[in-house]
């Protein structure tokens, strides 16, 4: 008779526990069936010794293993520990068996951690934070026991904020320093709304375009039952039932005028919603009233970004000086002065471009009388790029300019060298082009004249090509 062996792991998500003893045990030549793993707290069984009494002095598997059995521990299926166990045992003496994607064990493993990624990036997307008093509370109900794996793009994305997010299962706060966890919640403990949802659904409700609207589409991507969480959700049901309308109303207005085939190009070109100017409104007083990292503490006011809708270029500063935190307008300083004085020499006029900074609070130490400009950290880089993001998605400019680093690392996320991508058309996430060249600031620091005079003159060079290349795009 084959001993059987009991493997209790702390957690359902419990990768560490599983990995240790399923070294031992694979090491030991245990099969898989003769395995019963269950979680603390859960059923008991009642046959079986530990498998502790294995020693586990391991070997060596693929990383990629690894990865995929992280993600996969996170899934609800109460199979996944027996399968990934099944897994080791093959990779023990055939280390590349993991590529055969047409084993039946390698395709259920890939479709567990697809299923896990997915309920990851819905946790992303659709969390919904709602002010309580000093802190900000979300609830969710993800499909897996993925909420330790998600948590970490809480903490980079709101370091700066104190939040928590309760799931049925369990819940994790963050208090701008430390992450912890507590027990499950229900969806009474949370907040049911607070005075920024009104101006979210009203640029929700503008940038709806009927004429882009997939329902399916829609449907497979965000499924209802993540609506009740989401302040904007409350106006889908009624957006899609006059969407069809909406549409044809549009579509016959332009046909009257021009002919159909003029109207149906004219319907392709059209923004979203319609009404860009009230959806931009709406997100400057939202932004107004920021609170999603400690900058706004100090700050005189929000600097938000200023210049047509329509603009085919848009240019990303680092954050507001003195001169701009006190006016409320982005580039009016001297680094603003140099910056105009650019834009002219390339033939450039400023009034048909968008400016606007990644950070739009003003961070700088207090010296004397003087506020001294700081650079700000990723922790507000990261919480201030959801107004960025929001900005470029009403304007959809062709092309997008990185004045500087700081502007850079919000567009994309990581750090890009200016050195090393200055003058190259790249692509942002939206498909469209991103340049990166030097913050007007920077020339402004070049002590030694002849460097400061070269230094100015690429950056026009610089101004010269973006020009161009966005006229080229326009057409």
């Amino acid at each position: 008779m084959v001993d059987t062996y009991r493997v209790t792991l702390n957690e359902p998500d419990d990768f560490e526990g599983w990995r240790e003893a399923a070294r031992g045990l694979a090491e030991a030549g245990v099969p898989a069936d003769a395995i019963v793993w269950q979680v603390a707290g859960g059923e008991t069984d009642l046959f079986g010794s530990d498998a502790e009494r294995i020693p586990a002095r391991g070997f060596a598997v693929p990383r990629r293993f690894v990865e995929l059995a992280r993600r996969v521990v996170c899934h609800s299926d109460e199979g996944r520990f027996a399968l990934l166990y099944s897994m080791i045992l093959r990779l023990k003496t055939a280390r590349d068996s993991l590529g055969d994607e047409a084993d039946p064990l390698v395709r259920r493993l890939l479709k567990l951690e697809k299923e896990v990624e997915r309920d990851v990036h819905k946790m992303h997307a659709f969390v919904r934070f709602r002010e309580m008093g000093e802190r900000f509370v979300a609830f969710f109900e993800p499909e897996h026991h993925i909420v330790r794996l998600a948590s970490g793009f809480f903490v980079r994305r709101f370091a700066n904020m104190n939040w928590s997010i309760l799931t049925p299962r369990l819940s994790i706060q963050w208090d701008t320093k430390r992450l912890f966890e507590g027990p499950g919640a229900f969806r009474a403990e949370t907040p049911s709304g607070d005075p920024l949802e009104e101006a979210w659904r009203t640029y929700y409700s503008n940038i709806f375009n009927p004429a882009r609207l997939k329902v399916r589409s829609m449907l497979k991507e965000m499924p209802k039952k993540y609506w009740r969480n989401m302040p904007e959700t409350s106006l889908v049901q009624s957006l899609i039932a006059g969407a069809r309308s909406r549409e044809l109303e549009m579509i016959d207005r332009s046909a009257a005028k021009e002919g159909l085939a003029k109207a149906l190009e004219a319907e392709q070109r059209v923004e979203p919603g319609g009404n860009l100017r009230a959806s931009w409104e709406a997100l400057l007083n939202d932004a107004r009233k920021c609170t999603r990292c400690d900058l706004y503490r100090n700050a005189t006011q929000t600097v938000f970004g200023e210049g047509p809708l329509n603009a085919s270029i848009l240019f990303v500063g680092e954050q507001p000086g003195d001169q701009e935190d006190v006016a409320g307008r982005p580039f009016i300083g001297p680094a603003g002065q140099l910056f105009d004085a650019a834009l002219e020499k390339a033939g450039i006029d400023r009034s048909k471009v968008y400016v606007t900074n990644a950070v739009k609070h003003f961070k700088f130490e207090q010296r004397g009388k003087k506020r001294i400009h700081s650079k700000p950290g990723s922790g507000e880089i990261d919480a201030c790029r959801w107004w960025l993001q929001h900005e470029r998605e009403l304007i959809r400019p062709p092309v997008t300019v990185a004045l500087g680093a700081t502007a850079a690392h919000s567009l994309f996320g990581k750090a890009m060298p200016i050195g090393k991508n200055r003058g190259t058309a790249l692509k942002l996430a939206d498909g469209s082009e991103c340049w990166i060249t030097v913050h007007p600031s920077f020339l402004l620091r070049i002590p030694e004249e002849d460097r400061r005079r070269e230094e100015r003159a690429l950056f026009v060079r610089d101004l010269k090509r973006i020009k161009s290349r966005a006229s080229e795009l326009s057409q």
